[in-house]
């Protein structure tokens, strides 16, 4: 068990106001990495519920006709930041690239604070109530600080000031934007395959079912979704439990760090370069919507 806690250990050594990008990256790479790449994937599928981000999305096609691509840039995008920062080359190559993707978008700024707090918020509460143990203040305040910092440099203004901060805006943001709309449940239909590729193949049959229960009653409205029959969602949260209380009694620490032989996709068997990642130049130059 004292190999187990090894990371956690070392984290409580750190100072997250200095080593917030060492902390969440021991987080993905090391302690939770199944769990934070699933997190994330909720994030981005909740960001991309509001009505008026959906409403973008679905007139470009770029998650509806060109998913797997897109869904592959924005994963290699967010990973190369986190495991190069962002002052080293391959780090601030991809912060560049994100940036001028949204170049042509007249994104209000409370729009883009929404996305920010879906990435701080939502895996953050996957880990407390599935992780196989909860995060600590220092991963909380190193999650935010690293999104906080990824916000600045995007030019995102009137960013909270916690997590504690940020999670309160973000409820009261979430409560009235978070609406039911077409959109949405346009983007939801064609991105669902990513988080059933997570289901473990025994239970492949039952797998719409459980994405399904991984949403909770807001997000199923918001994109349209029926909810499943209770069996599969207390099924589901059971044998996640279940598996975080394994992992955490039974399970050994990751050695191998996530992405130590490089990030993996469908789209760039090949290797990919970060420069041309998201929509083509065309595409990207869009006129701004109103």
């Amino acid at each position: 068990m004292r190999q187990r806690y090894a990371n956690l250990v070392r984290i409580r050594t750190l100072d997250p106001e200095l080593d917030w990008l060492d902390i969440y990256q021991t987080m993905l790479r090391l302690e939770f990495p199944w769990d934070m790449k699933l997190g994330l994937n909720l994030a981005f599928n909740r960001s991309f519920s509001i009505p008026s981000i959906a409403a973008v999305h679905t007139a470009s096609g770029e998650l509806t006709e060109r998913t797997q691509k897109r869904i592959d840039d924005t994963g290699l995008l967010m990973y190369e930041m986190v495991l190069n920062g962002f002052d080293q080359p391959r780090g601030r190559d991809a912060l560049r690239q994100v940036n001028r993707i949204h170049r042509p978008y007249d994104i209000p700024n409370e729009e883009y604070l929404f996305v920010l707090g879906c990435l701080v918020i939502i895996p953050t509460r996957w880990l407390q109530r599935y992780g196989w143990r909860q995060p600590c203040c220092h991963e909380r305040r190193a999650t935010f600080l690293f999104y906080r910092e990824l916000g600045q440099r995007m030019g995102i203004t009137d960013i909270p000031g916690s997590y504690e901060e940020f999670e309160t805006w973000f409820d009261a943001y979430d409560a009235v934007h978070l609406t039911p709309n077409d959109d949405a449940a346009a983007i939801e239909r064609a991105t669902r395959s990513l988080l059933l590729g997570r289901i473990p193949r025994p239970l492949a049959p039952l797998g719409d079912g459980l994405v399904s229960a991984m949403y909770d009653d807001r997000l199923r409205r918001a994109t349209r979704v029926a909810a499943p029959a209770w069996p599969v969602r207390a099924g589901l949260h059971l044998a996640l439990k279940v598996r975080a209380r394994l992992q955490c009694w039974l399970g050994a620490p990751q050695r191998t760090p996530l992405f130590s032989d490089g990030i993996k996709t469908r789209t760039y068997p090949g290797g990919y370069e970060i420069n041309k990642l998201g929509p083509q130049t065309d595409e990207a130059s869009e006129p701004p919507r109103s």
